[in-house]
């Protein structure tokens, strides 16, 4: 019943293909596609950078602080302020950069389908292009690395030099500090605190590792494919009898 339903939509698809405006509509709709993914991928850059150049101001501040006051505990009250505002636009560039990241996948998946529609007009392009015309997640997830179909190791490594990573390892980071400065005011003990300051770096990094992974998933099975990629089990022709 679904791969009748399937073939139905196809069919209706590939008569919509043979009107002559059609491949006017779909180069214009690629176009504004392109045009979305530029902005999205402008932004999100945008919003790291504001957030490091940030970073680098307020640490330079801490630094003019601990010249003029020493590590008094004046200076540690003004440090734990500035890290937790640190802290706060950290995790919201994280969460922006997530956003704007799902908004390219979609679009994505938007040029994968039009793809697919030049490769029915036009058969026999399979040679000339390098990116896929399925758009499955995984195809997708190709666009920028191994998709869920890769090995876990490669898949951490490859997610170790993303960006929204490496701002969540600089929050984990922030958030270790920042508990060592509420330690060091409520202790005085550096032992404890540098301690303490590793334990939250490793747990925090673990916990937005997790939530990301999940967030991840959760956001593919939101992407419903129209034009998945065929399964190379399914192709086989059957044994003769």
């Amino acid at each position: 019943m679904g791969s009748e339903g399937h073939g139905v939509e196809a069919n209706a698809g590939g008569e919509g293909l043979q009107d002559p405006r059609a491949l006017q509509i779909l180069s214009t709709e690629h176009w504004s596609l392109l045009t979305a993914r530029s902005l999205v991928y402008n932004e999100a850059f945008a919003r790291g950078g504001m957030f490091l150049a940030f970073l680098s101001a307020t640490l330079l501040v801490l630094g003019l602080i601990s010249t003029a006051t020493g590590f008094s505990d004046a200076f540690l009250i003004v440090a734990a302020l500035i890290l937790g505002l640190d802290l706060f636009i950290g995790f919201a560039t994280i969460g922006r950069i997530n956003g704007a990241s799902e908004e390219d996948l979609r679009y994505l998946q938007g040029m994968s389908r039009l793809r697919n529609a030049y490769h029915e007009m036009v058969p026999g392009l399979e040679g000339y292009f390098i990116t896929s015309k399925y758009d499955d997640f995984d195809s997708i997830a190709g666009f920028y690395g191994p998709g869920t179909s890769s090995s876990v190791a490669r898949g951490l490594v490859h997610g170790l030099t993303t960006m929204p990573v490496m701002i969540a390892v600089i929050c984990c980071a922030l958030a270790a500090m920042l508990s060592a400065v509420v330690l060091l005011l409520a202790t005085r003990d550096p032992v404890v605190a540098g301690v303490t300051a590793g334990v939250v770096f490793v747990v925090l990094f673990a916990v937005l590792a997790n939530r990301g992974y999940r967030n991840a998933m959760a956001f593919a099975t939101r992407l419903p494919p129209l034009f998945p990629r065929p399964d190379p089990s399914e192709s086989q022709d059957p044994p003769p009898a």
